[in-house]
């Protein structure tokens, strides 16, 4: 008797772990199919089929998609009259095949910049209408290229300091104040029925708000189209504050604005504070202590970023009528940059499906505040 007990609980033990591995998990867009567009960055390795699982996840999962690199002027225009659209083109033939959102990312920012974009031919500061002449270009040959297959573009990226104050990049230091106006100017120009963003990291905090709003309400008073504004997510498990990012995502939308979450993760690893946040041009030093998990992510860890992404997307269902996307920055933890940003060399943790393509609970976590709405 005793025997035939333990095989009966060894046998339904076995069962549940195989009916467990086989359940099929539900894609986050269609989840979220009512609410949000559900995007995630996709990369060349992904769409042209060297990694094989990526393709079919990516399309299970995603209704929207980000070109994570491949249409920043260091990728599409290396060089002057130079373009090379062969990437970003893939990753648009994908996105058309699947049915998807594509979103272009970024038309003009101060990093991934070639140098040759801010000199004339003697290697000089070019002048401020030299400036907006290969503006102008680089945005109509672009935004042309792509017309009619791009949802919406994020027109200029990061242009605010954390304190509110302007960004004193070369775009602002040759042309003026004025550079945004007229990058929105040329991207409507270009192709008319795209939508147009400002796109920023930490502007859900109110000191950078604070210095974003400004600039949407002069894009609003010249007649500009700007359809709504990009707040990044490169967030933290202690950062943001939940309430500040209610009110920073109802001060938006008082605005007249959608709001998307255009680059989302939620890194778990020990940071110092001074990177907090998503300028490229940042790095700190490689510790051993900043980089605990190199064997893997303790449970504890994967509890609290679950209940973090609960928390996030608990004040982003309270918002959704503003909110019409929400982007992951990656597909899973190995392809997430930060890996290696600010701190080359580490081993993060940041999304919610593991190296494997395997859900985690913070998955879990996500889809159940879309039940409870």
């Amino acid at each position: 008797m005793r025997k035939n007990c333990i095989f009966s609980l060894f046998f339904a033990t076995i069962m549940l772990v195989f009916v467990s591995c086989n359940r099929e998990t539900p894609g986050l867009k269609d989840v979220f199919e009512k609410d949000f567009l559900i995007g995630t960055a996709i990369n060349p390795y992904q769409v042209l089929g060297k990694d094989a699982r990526a393709k079919p996840f990516i399309v299970k999962n995603f209704n929207s998609v980000t070109a994570e690199n491949e249409m920043k002027w260091e990728r599409i225009h290396p060089k002057p009259g130079v373009y090379d659209f062969a990437l970003a083109d893939s990753a648009v033939a994908f996105a058309q095949k699947n049915h998807m959102s594509m979103i272009g990312h970024v038309l003009v920012w101060h990093s991934q910049t070639p140098d040759w974009v801010f000199l004339d031919s003697l290697g000089k500061p070019a002048t401020r209408d030299a400036l907006l002449a290969r503006m102008k270009d680089h945005i109509f040959t672009v935004v042309g290229h792509f017309k009619g297959k791009v949802k919406g573009w994020d027109v200029v990226n990061e242009a605010v300091n954390d304190d509110g104050t302007i960004r004193k990049s070369k775009w602002y230091q040759i042309i003026g104040e004025d550079y945004i106006e007229k990058a929105f100017e040329y991207a409507h120009e270009a192709d008319p029925d795209a939508e147009l963003y400002y796109n920023d990291y930490n502007n859900e905090q109110r000191a950078k708000r604070e210095g974003v709003v400004p600039i949407i309400k002069a894009l609003q008073k010249s007649g500009l189209r700007i359809d709504a504004v990009g707040i990044q997510g490169h967030w933290h498990l202690d950062e943001p504050d939940l309430n500040e990012l209610d009110e920073s995502l109802s001060s938006y939308a008082a605005l007249g604005l959608k709001i998307v979450i255009t680059e989302m993760e939620v890194n778990v690893l020990p940071t110092p504070p001074e990177v907090y946040g998503a300028d490229v041009q940042q790095q700190a030093k490689y510790l051993e202590e900043l980089n605990p998990y190199k064997n893997g992510c303790p449970d504890s860890v994967e509890t609290h970023l679950a209940n973090r992404y609960s928390d996030l997307f608990s004040v982003f269902m309270k918002h959704k009528k503003d909110i019409t996307r929400v982007t992951f920055w990656g597909i899973n933890d190995g392809y997430s940059w930060k890996n290696n940003w600010p701190i080359v060399g580490r081993t993060n943790y940041p999304l919610l499906f593991d190296r494997n393509y395997q859900p985690k609970p913070a998955f879990y976590s996500v889809i159940k505040t879309a039940k409870e709405k």
